[in-house]
């Protein structure tokens, strides 16, 4: 009688963990905190002086939101923010002036980038210009850079950066 509890014993684990392995969602990276741009580790091509100097991140299970702060136009700092749900629901937040933001974000399966898919609506001195990209942001360093991929595509041209920011 003790043989067979422990076989059914053994049936019934085995069972839950072969459950487990099919059913748990792999472990989203967390990009939560303030990150400051490094730029000898960067690549940000010919608009390098207005990459953001700073990202400031809250993310909790569903949503993620984003402060950047970087130069404008103008050469005065300008903070701008946005929050974004993983769903791949489409946010807008507003930039300068009366341009805008379209965004939405995702997970790689196995939960280690998030990529932002983004329309820019810019509007500057009577001028309309539209810019498609692509952001990917990974960890590095044990935790201690995240890695921002940005793939852009406008009548301007298209641009390829990585920006490396350090835990702050």
């Amino acid at each position: 009688m003790k043989q067979l509890s422990v076989k059914n014993l053994t049936a019934f684990l085995t069972g839950i963990i072969l459950i487990s392995a099919f059913t748990l969602k792999p472990a989203k990276t967390d990009f939560s905190g303030k990150w400051k741009l490094n730029e000898s580790k960067s690549e940000l091509g010919q608009f390098a002086d207005f990459a953001p100097s700073l990202i400031e991140t809250a993310q909790t299970e569903n949503a993620i939101s984003i402060s950047r702060t970087a130069k404008s136009f103008d050469g005065n700092e300008i903070t701008t923010k946005e929050a974004l749900t993983f769903d791949g629901k489409e946010a807008i937040s507003a930039l300068f002036g009366e341009s805008k933001k379209k965004s939405s974000s995702g997970w790689s399966e196995d939960g280690k980038t998030m990529t932002i898919t983004y329309t820019l609506l810019l509007e500057f001195n009577g001028q309309s210009s539209e810019v498609k990209g692509k952001e990917v942001w990974s960890l590095g360093d044990d935790g201690k850079t995240m890695i921002v991929k940005n793939n852009s595509s406008s009548s301007f041209g298209d641009l390829d950066t990585k920006s490396v920011y350090e835990k702050q």
